[in-house]
């Protein structure tokens, strides 16, 4: 009787298994446990309502709490199923399944694997819930604000449209704007006033001032504790990136035995592939070229000076001036272009009902 061989490489990839789907696990917000994953692959419908939560919670803008949890399950299936139609998610399955957690488990863990592949799922939600230490101005400095872009399609309405009730949706965007833009305002002169009374108290002296969070664990010590805990847990989760990212190939290998079937997840698993590689490969690039990409858009500290010196990191109070104002004629000219477009709605649906007399409000 002939002994069976034991291939110890495949020994040791069923023991990294478990290790890397317990950091995928700790890195996602609220992540179920791994046994919801193997069961997942098994098409279990115990672990259809987990998975339905999960992909909601990645998927959602808004950062994870209670108020997500609130929400029904049903609607989380919808809006699942939306966000996911909106990206080009290419299985047609996931549409029809039921929106109760009944069953479908199997094709939830792959929409899920399909985002993992797709993008730095587990980086963009410790982004999220990141704890910013300092004052911060999240800025866009991308190109793409330039230019206008191609005139929006003209749409036929479905049936009558209101004159008034466009009016009236246009005063309401126009106020929303200069009330969002008051509280920005309103926001940097408050920080400007904690910068200012706090000069010279940061043990940093390329800073020289406090932050609103160091201010308040000044004022409240026990809130520190709380600053402190909510760190460590943050901490916990990039260790969990880290692990996740070192064991991720054991998981696709785990995926690409016999949890996808037929055409369908061919064609998506090799879209995926290739999308994948499309990034790695500019992203290298870049790399290459500028020893790393630097960030078009994204939050920057406020650090108030009055020596004129900036740090590499720093954003200067007169550059980021410039660059709102140029964003701001560009809004401007956006919001221009499509007065215009409807001017020119409105001025069809009048001329289509005689003996209408249309008057446009002022600034239209």
């Amino acid at each position: 009787m002939r002994r069976r061989r034991v291939d110890p490489a495949a020994g040791a990839r069923a023991g990294a298994l478990p290790e890397a789907i317990a950091a995928l696990s700790r890195s996602l917000p609220s992540g179920p446990s791994p046994e919801i994953f193997r069961r997942a692959k098994f098409d279990r419908p115990e672990a259809t309502s987990a998975l339905w939560q999960l992909l909601f919670r990645v998927l959602s803008p808004l950062p994870a709490g209670n108020a997500l949890a609130s929400i029904a399950l049903e609607v989380q299936a919808r809006l699942v199923k939306s966000a996911l139609c909106s990206q080009g998610y290419p299985r047609l399955a996931l549409a029809q399944l039921p929106e109760d957690g009944s069953k479908g488990s199997r094709e939830l863990l792959l929409a899920l694997s399909w985002l993992l592949a797709r993008g730095p799922v587990p980086e963009q939600m410790l982004a999220q819930t990141r704890v910013p230490l300092g004052d911060e101005m999240t800025v866009c400095q991308c190109e793409a604000l330039a230019s206008l872009g191609p005139p929006a399609p003209h749409m036929e309405a479905e049936g009558p449209v209101d004159v008034r009730h466009v009016q009236w949706l246009m005063g309401k965007l126009r106020f929303r704007w200069r009330q969002l833009v008051s509280s920005q305002q309103e926001q940097c002169a408050l920080l400007s006033k904690i910068h200012l009374y706090t000069r010279g108290c940061h043990s940093d002296q390329n800073l020289g001032h406090l932050s609103v969070t160091e201010a308040e664990m000044l004022r409240d010590p026990e809130g520190g504790q709380k600053l402190l805990r909510t760190l460590e847990h943050e901490s916990r989760r990039l260790e969990a990136v880290l692990a996740w990212r070192r064991a991720e190939p054991v998981f696709w290998q785990w995926m690409a035995r016999g949890c996808g079937r037929g055409p369908e997840w061919s064609a998506a698993r090799r879209a995926s592939r290739e999308t994948v590689e499309k990034e790695l490969g500019a992203l290298q690039r870049c790399w290459e070229q500028d020893s790393g990409p630097a960030p078009a858009h994204g939050p920057h500290r406020l650090v108030r000076r009055e020596d004129g010196a900036a740090g590499d990191r720093d954003l200067r109070a007169a550059e980021l001036i410039r660059t709102l104002r140029s964003q701001e004629a560009c809004l401007e000219a956006v919001l221009r272009q499509l007065q215009g477009q409807c001017r020119q709605e409105l001025a069809g649906l009048a001329g289509a009902l005689p003996g209408l007399i249309w008057i446009p409000p002022p600034g239209l």
